[in-house]
């Protein structure tokens, strides 16, 4: 889909919202609608306009990345240029209420003041429900990222030794990944060993791994803008009967998922299809996060899928199914794949931990 279509389907939207025009500042969102990827930019789109507005240090750069927009040079803060920017609009004017902080919105406030016919007024979730749904280019570079960081997982896998510690693991992991395509780190990453990995989100330190103990290794690639997140759980070492029964557990949840998710259900009913298998074996408490969320442009985008989540599943989304359980003072065990929906069902976008077969070469 060109950028052209894409503009054109938020266009059609923009009435359902009861807003003639509409401002996006999200980079994803931005980049999503304009191929544009550098810091600072905002688009003004309305029925037949499509204007970047941006400073003198992307001028050029828009004009490579993104043709079909109108270039509107900025300088100064927002209040300075954004009445001009808007020239004769008036309406409703959206605004990305997740992104657009207090004194951006007090800016744009301003400089509106007293021109009665532009009301601004906040959208959420606008462009992120187009993106939701993976066209068959984002898919393949998702798949990408998906590859490169299953070869950053065996690579750990190959690497990891007691007496390293988490940084330097998570250092050397981050190296492979550059130099094995990554433009980048999608998000921080996670290495958590023994009761440090009760911590789902936990940062690397100078911990040195032990052996026998559970290490907790969450990473993700970064291919043509598009991320991917896997997390793997080893031991170094022998692993002992507590190991072998969580990791059980949570791999059980993670197939049952794989399984049982199809078109049409809600992000709650994704979730509970494997949350069901770890309260059954008497965890539950100890799975305190969401099952997963959607996965492109950003690391977490829609779809959620997690408790009271009415996200429904659609063909071409790409989520990621990560169940886990922590148990405060030994540690935890989370495995995470991606999936996307194909012909109905969840179909796995990378190798699982069970080692079932890459489904995008």
């Amino acid at each position: 889909m060109s950028f052209k279509e894409r503009l054109q389907r938020l266009r059609q939207a923009l009435p359902e919202r009861e807003v003639g025009g509409i401002l996006i500042s999200q980079p994803e969102n931005r980049r999503y609608l304009s191929g544009f990827d550098g810091s600072a930019g905002i688009l003004f789109i309305t029925p037949d306009r499509a204007v970047m507005a941006t400073d003198f240090r992307y001028v050029e750069q828009v004009k490579l990345q993104s043709p079909d927009y109108e270039i509107f040079r900025t300088a100064g803060d927002m209040v300075h240029w954004f009445g001009e920017l808007l020239g004769g609009f008036s309406g409703r004017l959206g605004f990305e209420a997740g992104h657009v902080t207090v004194a951006g919105l007090r800016q744009m406030g301003e400089a509106v003041k007293g021109q009665n016919a532009v009301g601004l007024m906040p959208v959420e979730g606008l462009v992120e429900k187009l993106r939701a749904v993976k066209e068959p280019g984002e898919i393949e570079h998702i798949a990408g990222a998906a590859r490169i960081a299953l070869s950053a997982q065996e690579y750990a896998r190959d690497i990891i030794r007691p007496g390293m510690t988490e940084k330097e693991l998570a250092w050397q992991i981050e190296k492979f990944l550059r130099e094995n395509g990554s433009q980048g780190m999608p998000f921080d990453i996670i290495v958590a060993s023994g009761p440090n990995s009760a911590l789902p989100h936990a940062r690397p330190s100078e911990r040195r791994i032990g052996a026998g103990e559970p290490v907790v290794i969450d990473l993700g690639a970064r291919v043509e803008g598009y991320c991917s997140d896997l997390t793997r759980t080893l031991c170094p070492g022998s692993p002992d009967d507590t190991f072998n029964r969580i990791y059980d557990i949570v791999l059980g949840a993670q197939l049952t998922a794989l399984a049982i998710i199809s078109e049409g259900m809600t992000g709650e009913q994704a979730d509970a299809s494997a949350r069901a298998v770890i309260t059954e074996a008497g965890y539950g408490e100890a799975f305190g996060h969401a099952l997963g969320h959607g996965v492109g442009l950003a690391a977490h985008e829609m779809p959620r899928l997690g408790a009271g989540s009415g996200d429904r599943l659609e063909g071409g989304m790409v989520f990621t199914i990560e169940p886990g359980i922590y148990l405060p003072g030994w540690g935890g065990v989370r495995i995470e794949d991606m999936a996307i929906i194909e012909g109905g069902r969840a179909v796995s976008l990378s190798k699982s931990a069970a080692g079932s077969e890459v489904r995008y070469r």
